[in-house]
């Protein structure tokens, strides 16, 4: 059987009577009559030389023939199917998946993914969130938005923006900060990086007490436990507007430290595809 003469409507009649185990219900699907779709299955029986249906007097049953071709048909006219959803108003959509720290897609991603659908709807966008440690790779990512130094091996990186850290807290603890000495005082927050800290009291000028709070893999974690009073958590302000002017959150100093940069990042082996460059350029103008 050739590639150029499949015979179409009648896989589409099988596969539909197979699912329905009903030449009727299966026509009721297709729009068509039960003769038809009978008709159409026996002349792919007739064409193949095998019975897929063994005719019950209540409904149908699969042969072994049928039960080896339905999965290959299944699979192909739902890859069809994805490849034709992909179509919108005369482009093809293109599926962009891209792993995304959690701070920054709370904080800044997610409300302005309207405008970027706006602006570039041929991208079929999948989101992938993490807590900064992602295998491009092994996830099976395009690109990643990961904050850091932008020295990850074997990965072209582009700086988005700076992200310096600076101590968030409830405001009832804000209350009772009369400055940096008095976080001694405090439960503080830990990240994984453990010299986000130290670097802080060092940019205050002052010692670094000792860290006994709890320690956390995301920074949006972290923060939602500070605004829920159970210490000071020390994560970049720009993440945490909305909690910021809601007054979940409140920054008592206005010291910031920290040389962490947000970059989006994708496999050097990897060649950019449009829907890449899209994003690029898009957080390089909403950025900037």
């Amino acid at each position: 059987m050739s590639r150029g003469h499949l015979p179409l409507n009648a896989l589409r009649a099988f596969e539909t009577s197979a699912r329905h185990l009903s030449f009727t219900r299966a026509g009721l699907e297709l729009s068509v009559t039960q003769a038809a779709v009978s008709h159409q299955v026996k002349g792919l029986e007739a064409r193949l030389g095998v019975t897929l249906f063994r005719r019950l007097p209540r409904g149908l049953a699969l042969t072994d023939e049928g039960l080896f071709l339905l999965p290959v048909l299944r699979d192909s006219f739902d890859r069809v199917g994805e490849v034709m959803a992909r179509f919108e108003a005369g482009r093809v959509r293109e599926v962009l998946t891209v792993g995304v720290v959690g701070t920054f897609a709370v904080g800044w991603l997610l409300p302005r993914l309207g405008a970027f659908h706006e602006a570039h709807p041929f991208v079929d966008l999948r989101i992938a969130t993490n807590n900064n440690r992602v295998d491009l790779a092994g996830e099976g990512l395009d690109c990643a938005i990961r904050f850091g130094d932008g020295a990850w091996h074997g990965t072209q990186a582009v700086r988005l923006a700076a992200a310096p850290l600076t101590p968030l807290c409830a405001p009832a603890v804000a209350q009772r900060l009369v400055g940096p000495a008095s976080l001694a005082g405090e439960i503080l927050l830990r990240s994984y990086r453990a010299d986000d800290w130290p670097a802080w009291f060092a940019a205050a000028g002052l010692p670094c007490p000792p860290l006994r709070g709890p320690l956390f893999d995301s920074s949006f974690v972290m923060a939602e436990a500070a605004a829920q009073g159970l210490g000071v958590a020390l994560a970049p302000a720009s993440m945490f507007e909305r909690d910021l002017a809601a007054g979940r959150l409140a920054q008592p100093f206005s010291l910031e430290s920290g040389s962490g940069h947000y970059w989006l990042s994708w496999l050097k082996s990897k060649e950019p595809t449009r829907a890449m460059r899209a994003l690029e350029d898009w957080l390089a103008l909403n950025m900037s």
